[in-house]
Order: structure tokens, then C-alpha cells, then sequence
């Protein structure tokens, strides 16, 4: 159904000319001022079988989402907590959809355990918690939110430095401990300080131009070359990053190469004096290796944020169980440690909460995929409410010869107004809006295209 908006005019009608008289925007409403203009509304698709959504959301994700979900008609189960690996095998076969943050993972044999499961959103940064190519064989895509956290990580790398350099985070503990120890020495302005950012993305670029409005020099180490933001300097490696700065921060993924990507040689390669601030990924740093250079003394403090190993739950201990090094880490009196809080403010996670609920909300609804990190990428104009008995086939199959044949002849019968197929890896997606199909249709075209060889998921969305 079509909806028409009048455009009205900016004034009322005076004695002057308005041509004379009013700013070229003005000027343009005047004229179109008599004009209709029609919106194709976007007509919301549901899955064939009619079967009612159920979504599991844990880990306190955000109330934004929840809200978003259920606006849609589906049902959310919402828990503060992670689940571990058999509470997850136990209790997912009943879900469309996952919504998790950091700690829950998704591995292989819950996904073997997820019958109806369609899609996951990871409700942070990183994705390395779920098995993603075990997630695509299953034909289930996988969404993040890459970059709404950037500014929340890079305000606390700033704050970090400061209290680094100051020390009041050990001066705050012996004034609640009933001691007054003022003291400057060792104390430092970050002003004029280097400072030398380990990967330069989203966070390390927001950084730098924080960093250089505190008047500290920018250095920064890339795999890529990248254009520097203000006066930040790329360096050409690693080595030469740590041998001059005075602070030394890390926001890289967590990949094979970047585990343990600095240890006891990178160590020492820093200056003396230096302070090391890890809130990238917890094994991109070998933990005994920097008690020892903080113990020694060639490191004047570090502070991190993320850990090889983390408790699963608010109130679990951080100890030697967990990480067998905790409680002399714990003990280190120039060491700032923080329990994975980079991204957690309210403003993170409402942006996180809209951007990944939307793109689970468009893949339910639609069948896009725009955004996926484990999957091609595919998208087509939606529906709308005026193509009544239109019907959306979405197809993900694996990525071999002769598929798409196979499934235009079954398609061949009905007018296919409009089609898009990618792939990755050993994944395909095919998507397909088909005209005119009576309801008779529906069970012979889903069962034919769900027969064919390579088949992994096909839904039908009308």
C-alpha cells in the first residue's frame, strides 16, 4: 500500500515575492510544494512454516536489543550470565538465533547441537569465540560490531596512561588503606611523551588523535601501510615501534601470529622505564614473561584488560586456577588490572546492542547478509507491499560446479524478478525474489530446491 507525503511550503504567504525573499532551499519546497511523493514500503518477510523465532540473548546484552527483538514478534530468552559448553549442547536445539559477547562459546559441537539455530550475533568486537568455518558449514552466518566500541577502548587507554604515569591508582589504594604517601618522583605529564600504538584500526586511529591532543608524539605499527591521522608517524616494525616509545599499547586481533607477539625479546626491546597496556586480546601478551620485566625493574608498569584465560561469570575468582601466574600478578603493585571493561559504557553498548540486533533482525526478516564475517555477503531490494505472492528463496549451499543450474531449472516456472549469488570459501548464498507463486507451489519449490546435492539451508520467506 502506498503512502503519500505533502511537502509543505517553509512560509507563509506574504506580500513580498519569495523568490526575492527566501534561501534556495525554500525556493525548492515552494515548487514542489504541489507535489506527491510515493514510498514503496518495505513489506516484513516471515519464514514459510510459519514457526514463531525464539532467540537466546546472554551475557547481559543490551536491553536496547532485547527490546528490538520483541518489537519484531519474536520470543527472547535474556540471561546475564554465559553458558558453558554442555548447558549451551543442552539447551540451544530449541533457538533461531544467539546473541553472546565474549565469554560464551559457540564450538563445533553446539553447533552440531543446533538444529533450528540460523544465525549468531557476536554482541562485541571480536568473533574468535565461535568456530566460525564450523558456522558456515552449517549454513548459519555469523554478525559483529566491529567498531562501535572504538571510542569507549580508546578513552580507557588514555585514562590508562595517565594513571600510569601518575601513579594515583597506588596512591588512591594507600589513602583508603589509611596511608599518606605524596610523593613526584617517578611521576610523569604525558605531554611530549611517544607513544607507539600496535595496530592503527578503529581504536588505534581514534587513539592517536586523543594522544596528540594531550600533546604526546604518535608512532604506529601496521601489517599494512595506512594513512596517519594528524602527525602520527608509521614505523616500518615492531622493533623499531618499542625501541622508541614510552608507552605501548596493543590493538590487534587475536590471530596465530599475534599470540604471544610480545615476549621476553620484545620486552626487552622496549625502554627502560616504559609501560606496556594491553586491551586487545589476552594471549597477545606473555604474562610471565612481563611479571619478569616489571619485576626487574626495565618496565616501569603495565596495565591490562584482557587475559589469556577470564572467569566466566561476575563474582568468579581471578586466580591461580584460572591463570596459574594471577596471584603474583595480583601483586604487583605498579600493574593497572581491569576485568575486560574496554567496551563497557552504557554509550558501547547501545550502539553494539542496535548495530548487531539490526543485522540479525535483517537476515531473519530478509535474508541479508550484509556485514557477516564468515559468510559471502548478499542482499536484494526488499519486497514490497505492493508485490502481493512474491516469495524469497534463500539458498546457502556449498560452493561447486553446476548449483546454480540445478537451481534456476527448478525456478525456471515462475517469474524470477530478481537474483544474487556470492560465495566464500567453501560457502555459497544464493537469493532469489520469485513472482506469482500460489501456495501449492511453495512445499514442491522448497522440497526441489532442497533436494539438490549441495544443499546446506534454504529457507522460504513470504
Amino acid at each position: 500500500m502506498s503512502a503519500a507525503i505533502n511537502i509543505p511550503s517553509s512560509r507563509s504567504a506574504v506580500s513580498t515575492s519569495p523568490i526575492a525573499s527566501s534561501s534556495l532551499h525554500d525556493r525548492m519546497l515552494l515548487r514542489k510544494d504541489s507535489v506527491n511523493f510515493s514510498i514503496r514500503l518495505p513489506k516484513v518477510l516471515h519464514p514459510i512454516d510459519n514457526e514463531d523465532l525464539r532467540l537466546l540473548l546472554l551475557e547481559n546484552i543490551s536491553q536496547e536489543a532485547v527490546r528490538t527483538f520483541r518489537a519484531q514478534g519474536f520470543h527472547v530468552d535474556h540471561s546475564t550470565k554465559a553458558m558453558s559448553e554442555n548447558e549451551l549442547v543442552e539447551k540451544i536445539g530449541s533457538y533461531h538465533a544467539i546473541g553472546i559477547r565474549s565469554k560464551t562459546k559457540i564450538t563445533e559441537r553446539v553447533l552440531q547441537a543446533a538444529s533450528k539455530l540460523l544465525v549468531i550475533g557476536c554482541f562485541c568486537i571480536g568473533t574468535n569465540q565461535v568456530d566460525l568455518p564450523a558456522a558456515a558449514k552449517a549454513g548459519i552466518p555469523v554478525f559483529n560490531s566491529p567498531f562501535s566500541n572504538s571510542r569507549s577502548v580508546a578513552e580507557l587507554v588514555i585514562s590508562e596512561i595517565i594513571a600510569l604515569a601518575r601513579q594515583y591508582f597506588q596512591r588512591a589504594i594507600e589513602v583508603k588503606s589509611g596511608i599518606w604517601n605524596k610523593q613526584s618522583k617517578g611521576c610523569w605529564e604525558v605531554r611530549g611523551k611517544t607513544l607507539g600504538i600496535v595496530g592503527y584500526g578503529h581504536i588505534g586511529s581514534q587513539l592517536s588523535v586523543l594522544a596528540e591532543a594531550f600533546g604526546m608524539r604518535v608512532l604506529f605499527y601496521d601489517v599494512v601501510n595506512l594513512m596517519p591521522l594528524g602527525s602520527a608517524r608509521q614505523v616500518e616494525s615492531l622493533s623499531a615501534l618499542l625501541a622508541e616509545s614510552d608507552f605501548v599499547t596493543l590493538h590487534v586481533p587475536e590471530l596465530p601470529e599475534t599470540m604471544n607477539m610480545i615476549s621476553t625479546q620484545q620486552l626487552a626491546q622496549m625502554k627502560k622505564g616504559s609501560y606496556l597496556i594491553n586491551n586487545a586480546r589476552g594471549k597477545c601478551v606473555d604474562i610471565p614473561a612481563l611479571i619478569e620485566a616489571l619485576k626487574s625493574g626495565h618496565l616501569a608498569g603495565a596495565a591490562l584488560d584482557v587475559y589469556p584465560a577470564e572467569p566466566g561469570a561476575n563474582g568468579a575468582p581471578f586466580d591461580d586456577q584460572l591463570n596459574p601466574w594471577a596471584s603474583t600478578l595480583r601483586s604487583l603493585p605498579n600493574v593497572i588490572l581491569t576485568p575486560h571493561i574496554g567496551g563497557s559504557t552504557e554509550e558501547a553498548q547501545r550502539m553494539i546492542g542496535e548495530e548487531v540486533s539490526s543485522a540479525l533482525v535483517r537476515y531473519l526478516n530478509y535474508g541479508a547478509t550484509l556485514g557477516a564475517v564468515n559468510f559471502p555477503e548478499v542482499d536484494l531490494r526488499a519486497i514490497t507491499l505492493e508485490e502481493p505472492n512474491h516469495i524469497r528463496v534463500c539458498y546457502v549451499h556449498k560452493n561447486i560446479p553446476g548449483v546454480l543450474r540445478q537451481v534456476n531449472e527448478v525456478l525456471s516456472p515462475f517469474n524470477v524478478e530478481k537474483q544474487y549469488s556470492d560465495s566464500k570459501g567453501d560457502i555459497a548464498y544464493l537469493m532469489a525474489d520469485i513472482a506469482d507463486v500460489s501456495g501449492k507451489d511453495v512445499n514442491s519449490l522448497r522440497e526441489q530446491i532442497s533436494k539438490t546435492h549441495a544443499n546446506i539451508l534454504t529457507r522460504l520467506l513470504a
